[in-house]
């Protein structure tokens, strides 16, 4: 039976509390918070022993691993005091918002031998695991170009500060959101080499982004586009879609379905034909021991707990892969900071003729 401690019971501690406390492998020997009230309640109700204190957590309970769902700011923290202590560790995302602290958790991480996980739950929907898996067969052959989209209304109207709206916090709509995109965009296409025309606009948080635009690129010609407002009403929830054009088809997923195109040069998986494609996440979906608020979030927990059975550290969403989108965000902040690239003061009279050079088969 793994000895296990959930810090942070705000909505997702609460939620992961709620699974793992279910796991027929785990039993929850501690919580911790900075809220009394929520502290008394479960130790109240579950006889959970409860702290106030993480250092104090740490040294009293005899643990095997730790789950960190806090504020962005204090995982670093946190991460490597667990690490320390020779514990598994699953950390909420963004991972952490200086890419130096990641890297060193990486480090430690390996040192110890520690199975590390960050909750980038969409790499256990059904769908987006598809979508890997047709990539992987080469169903559309070279891609070329990706769009990563996410909308939602979670930011309003003009409200109070809270950890999530500040930049050294909760990294805003960038860390908050558009991480999980770009999160993906890495497990299909490998880290990108650039960024370009990045754009973090407010539109009611006063003190960080609350839309989020980009251009990612990667080796061999491939590019990314990046769209995400978390202040958009005209969708009910947060939704995010990928779509991937390639040579040999194309493939359109979101967390309902993946739609794919396959042309007469495509590679035809398995399950699939030529022309238009559906499969459904109800049937690319693996049942789970307890439902809470999707099959992916219990996946992903049951996934640490099995890799930590197994004594597996190669985590599908290890420490090193969250401080690869961690780097993309900062790539991003960067290039919003510089501006524009070029303006329409640097345009030269010779762009016509450099284009004609490199693309001869256009005409004037």
């Amino acid at each position: 039976m793994i000895k296990l401690a959930v810090v942070g019971l705000g909505k997702m501690g609460l939620s992961h509390h709620a699974m793992i406390n279910a796991h027929p492998e785990v039993k929850v020997a501690a919580v911790c918070d900075a809220t009394g009230y929520v502290l008394d309640v479960l130790n109240k109700y579950t006889g959970v022993r409860t702290y106030s204190d993480f250092e104090a957590m740490l040294r009293e309970v005899e643990l095997d691993a730790v789950i960190i769902a806090t504020p962005s700011s204090h995982h670093s923290k946190m991460v490597l005091a667990a690490l320390e202590r020779g514990l598994h560790v699953f950390c909420e995302k963004p991972f952490c918002l200086d890419t130096r602290e990641g890297e060193a958790a990486v480090k430690l991480a390996r040192e110890k031998g520690a199975v590390n996980q960050v909750g980038y739950h969409y790499r256990f929907v059904g769908a987006f695991q598809e979508v890997k898996r047709l990539l992987d067969a080469g169903a559309i052959g070279e891609i070329t170009h990706v769009q990563a989209e996410a909308y939602g209304p979670v930011v309003l109207r003009p409200k109070g500060s809270t950890w999530r709206t500040q930049r050294q916090e909760g990294g805003g709509c960038l860390y908050d959101y558009a991480a999980h995109p770009i999160n993906l965009l890495n497990w299909y296409l490998g880290a990108p080499t650039g960024v370009g025309g990045t754009v973090l606009n407010s539109i009611f948080s006063e003190e960080t982004d609350d839309e989020v635009y980009s251009t990612l690129y990667f080796p061999n010609g491939q590019s990314a586009q990046i769209s995400v407002n978390w202040s958009d009403e005209s969708y009910r929830k947060m939704s995010t879609k990928i779509t991937i054009s390639g040579k040999c088809g194309r493939i359109v997923a979101d967390r309902q379905e993946c739609q794919v195109f396959l042309r007469q040069t495509a590679k035809v998986p398995e399950g699939y034909q030529l022309g238009w494609n559906v499969k459904y996440t109800t049937d690319l979906t693996e049942p789970v021991w307890f439902y809470v608020r999707g099959e992916e979030y219990s996946a992903q927990l049951d996934y640490f707990v099995r890799c930590i059975k197994e004594k597996r550290t190669d985590n599908l969403n290890s420490f090193a892969n969250a401080v690869a989108t961690d780097t993309v965000l900062s790539m991003m902040i960067a290039d919003a900071e510089k501006g524009a690239s070029v303006r329409s003061d640097d345009a030269l009279p010779v762009a016509a003729a450099k284009r004609k050079k490199r693309f001869p088969f256009l005409k004037n």
